[in-house]
């Protein structure tokens, strides 16, 4: 199994691994941070943010310290007028900054040693009535999203849907929402993150969500975390949902998905650990594989869900986690 994690959990607690006053660790000090945990092979970078002005240095960087660069995140922070909107942003001029920065984070990721451009368009929405047009949000959308994918057709683009923060609605805030889009541009390097906690708080099922998506289209990122489904919790994985974790493992394994799993939370707004975090999420997930596997063994559980016996399948599942 890969394993990846998000580089700015690991300026959390800096105290504890860099010395007293240091200031603020560097992302290549990140990740020899995050290089310590037990079980880590990947991490993904944010663009700008995390490359500097050399990419391919910054891949060769990160390898040295034994770990592959898994992909890049877009962020838009770099202007603030893409407060409202990047690819939906009402000037054409920012509009076209938003997509030739995406362009350029691409290329950035192939630089870097990887193909994977994860782009979360979270200022890609409205917060009122009557602010927008909505045909218009849409097809600025779509046709911000089919440019930046055609830029380089041997990178994947990734959509992470969200249902809102920064903004109070996001253009793509649930997975069907997301698939449409995808369907309409129809383009074969295109495909979703599904996030765990953006599920929750989305009112979707994980395990269908994904198999929605391994049906019309393909999961190119999962990020694992956990949280109360009222917002973006970041929690450790299986805090909350472990069941519903369990049952996402499951389903993405039977539809293909054999990329790196990705921890998407936040120790760092608490001052957890963040190596020890990381190795608690690692280890979670081992064991929960571990229970899919005995799942997939047993003929009860698919016989169960054949009938839609939900007091059998708990039964096998319940079984599988805490024993007879």
């Amino acid at each position: 199994m890969r394993f990846a994690t998000r580089l700015n959990s690991f300026a959390s607690q800096p105290d504890a691994f860099w010395p007293q006053g240091h200031g603020k660790p560097t992302p290549l000090e990140m990740a020899a941070r995050a290089a310590t945990a037990r079980g880590l092979t990947d991490v993904d970078l944010n663009f700008p943010d995390h490359l500097g002005p050399d990419a391919r240095a910054t891949g060769n960087a990160i390898r040295d310290l034994g770990l592959t660069v898994n992909g890049l995140a877009m962020r838009y922070y770099s202007n603030p007028a893409f407060k409202i909107g990047a690819f939906t942003n009402p000037d054409p001029a920012v509009r076209r900054e938003a997509i030739d920065l995406t362009k350029r984070g691409i290329d950035a990721a192939r630089e870097a040693g990887c193909a994977l451009m994860t782009l979360w368009l979270g200022q890609d929405g409205f917060d009122y009535a009557f602010q927008a047009d909505y045909a218009r949000l849409w097809a600025d959308e779509i046709d911000g999203i089919r440019e930046v994918a055609l830029h380089d057709p041997d990178c994947l683009i990734s959509i992470e849907y969200k249902p809102n923060e920064p903004r109070s609605h996001s253009l793509l805030p649930d997975c069907a929402t997301t698939l449409l889009a995808l369907r309409e541009i129809d383009l074969p390097n295109l495909g979703v993150t599904l996030d765990f906690a953006h599920v929750l708080y989305a009112d979707e099922q994980p395990a269908f969500a994904a198999a929605l998506i391994g049906r019309y289209s393909r999961i190119l990122g999962l990020h694992l975390n956990d949280g109360y489904a009222k917002r973006d919790d970041g929690l450790m994985v299986g805090a909350v949902h472990p069941v519903q974790t369990i049952e996402l493992l499951r389903q993405v394994r039977r539809d293909g998905f054999h990329g790196p799993i990705y921890f998407d939370t936040f120790p760092d707004l608490t001052g957890l650990d963040p190596v020890a975090e990381c190795e608690a999420n690692i280890a979670t997930v081992t064991a929960m594989l571990g229970i899919v596997d005995t799942l997939e063994c047993d003929n009860g559980l698919s016989a169960a869900i054949d009938r839609q016996d939900a007091v059998a399948s708990q039964t096998v599942v319940r079984r599988a986690m805490l024993g007879r």
